[in-house]
């Protein structure tokens, strides 16, 4: 289903709200951290988004890769002070060597990228990667940063109805799922060195080690020519973040 791009002036969002036609979006206060979505406005939509792929998507269940997936990611969740959410982690049936995660707490692996993961802790390397998004409020920043640019779609023009929601392609993407709608787009190279920084330090503070991060994104490096490589193909260069999470690990004195 698509959906009309609108551009809505200060004007218009009143007009709609009085309307009923604009869903209020509660903390739109534009405070000095520069975020005008809320915290409370991205979880809905991310909610929405995770029930949409989960429909999408068909789910393994094999309990080898689902328990690899969830040890680990319980094991973090403590580290990456986000216990306040509602945390989930699923393994999707597909080859492609990928993972995301929504801002609710959503975490999605694919099988070709579990495939190559020979221990945990190359699991958490990822997993650490992941939550640095989520505790770094990326898809927050990402949706604020969209809100002037014509993607398709505006995350404040989107209506949610009473019963079931179309999660818009790009609305997807803008929160980290976009892979499932076939739409990538990219954080900021900032918030990605960020999201690395702090899956270093979760994966440390949860008893993995510093060096399986390095181990992992330098093997990852290594399969961008492979057609159904989805992970990382829009990250900063490989040189710079290793180099980057080398100095990173040696500033804290990570083993």
């Amino acid at each position: 289903m698509s959906h009309p791009v609108v551009h809505m002036d200060r004007r218009s969002v009143i007009m709609g709200l009085a309307a009923g036609t604009v869903i209020p979006l509660s903390g739109c206060t534009g405070g000095s951290s520069g975020l005008f979505y809320s915290e409370a406005d991205i979880i809905t939509l991310s909610d929405q988004a995770w029930a949409d792929a989960l429909r999408r998507e068909r789910q393994l269940r094999d309990p080898y890769y689902l328990s690899r997936v969830e040890r680990v990611g319980r094991a973090m969740v403590p580290a990456s002070g986000q216990t306040h959410l509602d945390w989930e982690f699923v393994v999707l049936d597909n080859d492609t060597v990928n993972a995301w995660v929504l801002p609710n707490g959503k975490v999605a692996f694919h099988k070709g990228l579990l495939d190559l993961m020979d221990e945990d802790g190359h699991v958490a390397a990822v997993m650490g990667h992941e939550m640095g998004h989520v505790a770094g409020r990326h898809a927050q920043a990402r949706a604020n940063q969209q809100r002037g640019a014509d993607i398709g779609m505006q995350i404040a023009t989107i209506a949610l109805q009473s019963q079931g929601v179309d999660i818009d392609r790009n609305t997807a993407a803008i929160l980290g799922a976009g892979v499932t709608y076939g739409v990538i787009l990219p954080y900021s190279r900032q918030h990605e060195f960020e999201a690395d920084q702090r899956g270093v330090d979760f994966m440390v503070a949860s008893g993995y080690r510093a060096s399986d991060a390095v181990d992992v994104w330098m093997a990852l490096s290594t399969m961008h020519e492979q057609s159904n490589f989805e992970f990382m193909s829009t990250h900063p260069s490989d040189d710079a973040r290793i180099a980057a999470m080398r100095e990173h690990i040696a500033a804290r004195g990570y083993a």
